[in-house]
């Protein structure tokens, strides 16, 4: 009897937190970039006030003696910047209510974002897919699963690359320059998201988020585990 009645709470869908000032959560946040690249840090991730549709959090690295960073963020723990001088959501991991089998779509382009590309665009399709254990270093608890996958494309932006090498012919070795037009043309990867989302602790207790070149290989992966939390209520 008790087996079937946790069974139908977790089928159940579930709402928005009740997330209050004071709440505080410890994350294990790591950094792979490449094959060679990798870093990991503690951050305290802390709730400083709660309005109607978002709230004011701080950043601050465990043990540092910088002040924290403070942003605005969605209840739904999305994350939005300024995309062509407007606000617009660029991670919507949570979708409340949360039900199994739900889907929503996160979608915006980008003129000029860096000197090496004129134009990107990020495509996510998101989906929750269910209950399932997560062990992370705060301990083990029961979380609905969200997964997302997309692409994002790109397009190079006109350059001239300068380049250099030797010309070995016998008795005689000569430097050669060159250089090298690269012209306007598109370029895709793909990207993978996962969340783990614990109602008890108002937020999810681990994230994944891996990105891909276009040849297939993963340039970069974010991952972040609870270690601990403190909950006003």
């Amino acid at each position: 009897m008790l087996g079937l009645c946790g069974g139908s709470v977790y089928a159940q869908s579930v709402d928005v937190p009740p997330l209050r000032a004071g709440d505080s959560w410890v994350f294990t946040d790591t950094v792979e970039t490449g094959q060679q690249g990798f870093s990991r840090k503690d951050q305290i991730v802390t709730v400083e006030r709660v309005d109607s549709d978002d709230m004011l959090i701080s950043v601050k690295e465990d043990g540092s003696a910088q002040a924290p960073v403070e942003k605005i963020v969605g209840k739904d723990w999305s994350r939005s910047r300024d995309i062509n001088g407007t606000q617009e959501i660029v991670n919507r991991p949570l979708a409340f209510p949360l039900r199994e089998g739900k889907k929503w779509t996160v979608d915006y382009a980008e003129m000029n974002p860096n000197r090496a590309h004129t134009r990107e665009t990020f495509h996510n399709d998101y989906v929750v897919r269910g209950w399932e254990d997560v062990q992370v270093p705060a301990g083990k608890f029961k979380a609905i699963k969200i997964e997302a996958e997309g692409q994002w494309t790109a397009v190079l932006a006109p350059a001239i690359v300068h380049g250099s090498g030797a010309v070995v012919t016998p008795g005689d070795v000569t430097m050669a320059s060159q250089n090298v037009r690269v012209t306007p043309r598109t370029i895709s990867g793909r990207l993978y998201k996962a969340f783990w989302y614990v109602p008890e602790q108002k937020r999810f207790v681990k994230s994944v988020e891996e990105y891909y070149d276009s040849k297939g290989i993963r340039s970069q992966r974010f991952t972040e585990e609870m270690a601990s939390s403190k909950l006003a209520g």
